[in-house]
């Protein structure tokens, strides 16, 4: 408004430098000029207030999407929190089975948890990881269970060297090889097998992890931790660009399945 009528003042001392507000000159000409005048002052009205209003519908944009990161960040350090209890709750209750059974493999079970526990202390600073650097993790926790599963357990890994250098979350394939083996291979008295691996397909990485087992035979508040974990920390890390699936792979395994658009 205070624009608005400086704008005006101006435009009449304009007006009477030039002789456009002399009585004896026609009214049509004055008012002519009058609303010329006008017109390049709304003009120039729309475009500067235009300009503002996209400069701080940009700034509001901007201070929203730095928001949301900031609450996928937190979700996600809330979602990575819950992960060494849980992990640390199923070694703990593995290495306690082996206090009284055999005390010389429970002592060598702490001394590779510790070493466990030293890794993913140092993974959980990073918000991603290499696939290289997980599989040495998932290899050392193998190793641990299978002390405590012995024969019961049995493992592979197939790994395309190409995939080695991919970003993935951390831990997210130890939390479904734990899901495999607790609810898995921890419920079929002749034990199991479990076989992790991972291929490039189409610009896609492939993570699979195969273990005995059946769905059919776990309980929604069982399954619920691992499977729920790895798909919000996926969603929110990748968006559309990640799936998870789970699934009967035949009458006696399950597979679960990572992908990951590059």
């Amino acid at each position: 408004i205070i624009q608005a009528i400086l704008f005006f003042a101006v435009t009449i001392s304009i007006a009477k430098l030039f002789g456009l507000v002399d009585y004896k000159i026609n009214i049509i000409t004055t008012t002519t000029s009058i609303i010329s005048l006008s017109v390049v002052f709304i003009f120039w009205s729309i475009i500067y207030f235009g300009y503002h209003i996209f400069k701080n519908y940009k700034e509001t944009e901007i201070q929203n999407l730095k928001l949301e990161a900031s609450s996928k960040e937190i979700e996600l350090n809330k979602l990575k929190s819950q992960l060494n209890p849980h992990f640390m709750f199923n070694c703990m209750n593995s290495i306690r089975a082996l206090v009284d059974e055999n005390p010389q493999k429970a002592k060598t079970a702490i001394t590779q948890l510790s070493n466990i526990l030293r890794n993913t202390l140092l993974m959980h600073k990073n918000k991603f990881i290499t696939l290289e650097d997980e599989i040495i993790l998932v290899k050392d926790y193998l190793e641990l269970e299978h002390i405590r599963f012995e024969e019961r357990l049995s493992y592979s890994f197939d790994i395309d060297p190409q995939t080695h250098k991919h970003q993935i979350p951390p831990m997210i394939i130890q939390t479904l090889v734990e899901n495999g083996l607790k609810h898995g291979i921890g419920k079929i008295a002749e034990g199991g097998f479990i076989g992790i691996s991972s291929k490039i397909v189409n610009n896609c990485l492939v993570i699979d992890i195969v273990n005995s087992g059946q769905l059919g035979s776990i309980t929604n508040s069982e399954s619920g931790f691992g499977i729920e974990n790895t798909m919000n920390r996926l969603k929110y890390l990748f968006g559309d660009k990640a799936k998870f699936e789970i699934k009967n792979l035949n009458s006696t395994q399950v597979i679960s399945q990572i992908k990951i658009e590059s």
